[in-house]
């Protein structure tokens, strides 16, 4: 298996070019805090040849596999089996950090976990699968009303009630255990006019995903965390793929790049300058020519921020 055909780095060079400034000095430390099969990673230890690595992953699957792939560099790469939300405890005072968000190409390619609404497969979605719930425990054990709220707030799903009465009618007959299951009963629900607007299954896959392995809020913990970690002159770049995602990274942003005194002071006080400044101009998207030649950059948003202070 070559990875470098299968798995396709996503906005390196742009990654790349926002993170140089603060990984060209000595002793440099890059935490991938999303580290999946290691191409990010990979491209940066070789570009930057003093760089130490920690890459940070729930999957066990992919850390085996980053570790075959990055075995060539040594000591200067350090692997570690944690959820991002908690980086704070893995990367204190390290120079840059990676995001890449959402479910990773190993998963998605990978039939047996579930993720993906085009290939049978059982209901799993976990991205630790040495822990938590799967996808199908949520649709057995969930209520009509919770099954509706996660697709809803999760999937942005605008027939969220009427799949989870489906759901909730269809489960006393029989388990929905797979994915192919599933998946016919959401086109069953959806009305033909519906199913013109793309597939019937794409928002409810992505919410059950985000449900099951909490990613919101592991998110939402997770950004401000490593904005703490890093070192005053880091630079920090987060890749988004769905609009919930980005939302949560601007905002952190955003809070961390103003100003905190009070409306009317004649003079800020060094406390309330701003700890962070932005690096992009809004969310930058890959360029015509990467989502022709790689569609899983389509989606992509990107920001990043350089930290300027220290908090007080």
């Amino acid at each position: 298996m070559n990875l470098r055909d299968i798995h396709i780095p996503v906005m390196l060079d742009r990654c790349v070019e926002l993170l140089a400034p603060a990984l060209e000095r000595d002793g440099a430390v890059l935490v991938d805090a999303t580290l999946g099969m290691g191409g990010h990673s990979e491209a940066f230890l070789e570009r930057f040849p003093n760089i130490r690595l920690i890459g940070l992953d729930r999957d066990t699957d992919a850390l085996r596999i980053a570790g075959e792939r990055l075995a060539p560099f040594g000591d200067r790469v350090t692997l570690v089996h944690t959820v991002y939300d908690e980086i704070g405890l893995h990367a204190q005072g390290a120079s840059a950090m990676l995001f890449d968000l959402g479910v990773s190409s190993l998963q998605l390619d990978e039939a047996g976990r579930g993720f993906a609404y085009s290939k049978d497969a059982p209901l799993d979605m976990r991205m630790d699968q040495t822990k938590g719930v799967t996808a199908a425990e949520v649709l057995a054990t969930y209520s009509e009303r919770n099954l509706r709220r996660i697709f809803e707030r999760y999937g942005e799903e605008k027939l969220a009630a009427r799949y989870a009465r489906f759901i909730v009618a269809a489960r006393d007959e029989h388990p929905l255990t797979r994915s192919g299951d599933l998946v016919d009963l959401l086109i069953e629900a959806t009305p033909a006019a519906a199913q013109r607007a793309g597939h019937p299954a794409k928002r409810v896959f992505q919410a059950l995903r985000i449900e099951v392995n909490a990613e919101l809020n592991v998110l939402a913990d997770a950004i401000p965390a490593a904005m703490g970690a890093l070192a005053v002159g880091g630079r920090i770049a987060v890749m988004s793929y769905q609009s919930l995602e980005d939302r949560l990274v601007k905002q952190a942003f955003a809070a961390a790049a103003s100003s905190t005194a009070p409306a009317g002071l004649p003079v800020e006080l060094p406390e309330h300058a701003p700890r962070f400044r932005i690096l992009t101009k809004g969310a930058e998207q890959a360029t015509e020519e990467e989502r022709a030649r790689n569609p899983r950059a389509i989606p992509v948003r990107l920001r990043a921020a350089e930290k300027i202070r220290e908090a007080t």
